[in-house]
């Protein structure tokens, strides 16, 4: 845990010199998809376990309603961004769980949900939780855009995903913060793009 091992100061410079060493053209690949996700109408399912489960739930809220502005909200019309995270639904999750087995927890309900083209975002800092393999390995042998947020050496979930962003860092605490803080930026990103704003502006 580095914040036991660093002072204030010096933690704080190691998260801004580990957010500058990540990969600037994963984080354009990740809008991409999410951006094309839009476009097509596809679902976008969002799985982890733990501090990243709650990662997937807020990257889904945020997804859903911060992609739109503001007064778009009420417009009816407006074309929405499909996206669900699978760690929200309580019963399901513990009646996959106590009746058939935890690594199935994702993996059954994407069997109900996914469809070729829809795409998996799958956390995991250390890259080896089974039921995120079960969940990617299904979604690769179904036709799913699978994007993997792993740390560590990315474990099994590195070598499997599709695309990803890669934090090579042996801290759970600081990789987990760098998913959401970078998300942020594709968050915006996607925005920009739906509403045509900013740097994607008609004409600018």
């Amino acid at each position: 845990m580095l914040g036991a091992e660093l002072n204030c100061a010096s933690y704080m410079q190691r998260l801004e010199q580990e957010v500058k060493a990540l990969d600037h053209a994963a984080l354009l690949r990740w809008a991409d998809l999410l951006y094309r996700a839009w476009e097509q109408g596809r679902w976008v399912y969002i799985i982890g376990n733990g501090g990243s489960g709650t990662t997937a739930s807020h990257m889904s809220e945020d997804l859903g309603k911060s992609t739109l502005h503001p007064n778009s909200l009420r417009d009816e019309s407006k074309k929405r961004l499909r996206v669900l995270s699978l760690t929200d639904n309580a019963g399901w999750l513990m009646a996959v769980g106590n009746d058939l087995a935890y690594d199935q927890i994702f993996v059954q309900q994407l069997m109900n949900y996914g469809s070729p083209q829809d795409v998996l975002i799958a956390i995991s800092g250390s890259g080896n939780s089974p039921n995120i393999l079960q969940a990617v390995d299904w979604a690769n042998r179904h036709g799913l855009h699978t994007f993997g947020l792993t740390g560590y050496d990315g474990g099994r979930l590195k070598s499997m995903q599709h695309d990803g962003l890669h934090v090579p860092l042996d801290d759970m605490g600081m990789v987990e913060s760098l998913h959401l803080c970078v998300f942020h930026w594709v968050l915006n990103d996607v925005y920009a793009r739906i509403e045509q704003v900013g740097r994607y502006a008609e004409g600018g």
